[in-house]
């Protein structure tokens, strides 16, 4: 991560963010059928269970990313963004570290995510594999069968 990029917890109050995660969703839209979008709008990414991290380089929104709490040891990937015109420089590997920091803090044993199977979301599968997420069983309320999801875990 850069010298001049900041992490910062967010309030969901800047117009910048909204947008990123408008443009999240409306991807996911475009990618999967919309019983298979589980994806957080808004509303959802303000529950108390959920926080989410913005990146930025001075005023520019660079990502963005999600845990949310499944229990008290178990955390969820969500909401993980990079703005298009930042993509390949780090964002999401800073994020992603950043939020796996902050899981072991708060005691978290474990920390899994579901992201989409198809090509298009063949970067995000190796960032995460990368980073030592291996493929899991569907868990939660997730549908087991449901082809265009794929799913992540981490032990901590």
């Amino acid at each position: 991560m850069s010298d001049a990029w900041r992490i910062v917890e967010d309030d969901l109050s800047d117009p910048k963010v909204h947008a990123l995660l408008n443009t999240h969703l409306s991807a996911m839209y475009a990618t999967s059928p919309p019983e298979s979008v589980h994806a957080l709008d808004l509303g959802e990414l303000r529950s108390p269970d959920v926080t989410l991290w913005t990146a930025w380089d001075g005023d520019d929104l660079m990502g963005c990313a999600a845990l949310k709490a499944l229990d008290d040891t178990h955390g969820e990937v969500k909401s993980m963004r990079t703005s298009e015109r930042h993509l390949r420089r780090g964002v999401a590997a800073a994020l992603l570290a950043h939020l796996l920091d902050v899981a072991r803090r708060r005691g978290y044993t474990r920390v899994s995510l579901e992201t989409g199977p198809e090509e298009s979301f063949g970067p995000a599968r190796r960032l995460y594999t990368r980073f030592g997420f291996v493929p899991c069983e569907a868990y939660g309320s997730y549908p087991a069968d449901d082809p265009f999801s794929s799913f992540f875990t981490l032990e901590l």
